[in-house]
C-alpha cells in the first residue's frame, strides 16, 4: 500500500490521516528486518548471477538476522 502524502498548500485530510495510520500499522513490522539486513548485513543488494544464488544468498542473510535478532534479545534480557 501507498501512504498519501499532502501537497504544499494542503494539509491531509482526516480520512487521509486515518488511512496512514492504518497502513502505516500493518507495514511497521516488516520495516525493521529490512532495515537491519540492509544496514548491518550489507545485503541492500544482491551482487550474484543466478536467482537461484541470490536466494540462498537472502536465506543466509535471514538466517543471520535471526541469529542478531536473539542476541540482541538475549542482551536486553528478554529471553
Amino acid at each position: 500500500f501507498t501512504m498519501k502524502r499532502r501537497t504544499t498548500k494542503k494539509p491531509l485530510a482526516d480520512l487521509d490521516k486515518e488511512r496512514n495510520r492504518l497502513i502505516s500499522s500493518l507495514r511497521s513490522p516488516g520495516e525493521r528486518p529490512h532495515a537491519v539486513i540492509k544496514r548491518v548485513f550489507g545485503a541492500g543488494r544482491v551482487l550474484v548471477t543466478t536467482v537461484k544464488r541470490a536466494g540462498v544468498k537472502m536465506m543466509a542473510t535471514a538466517f543471520a538476522f535471526n541469529l542478531y535478532q536473539l542476541y540482541t534479545l538475549k542482551n536486553a534480557g528478554i529471553i
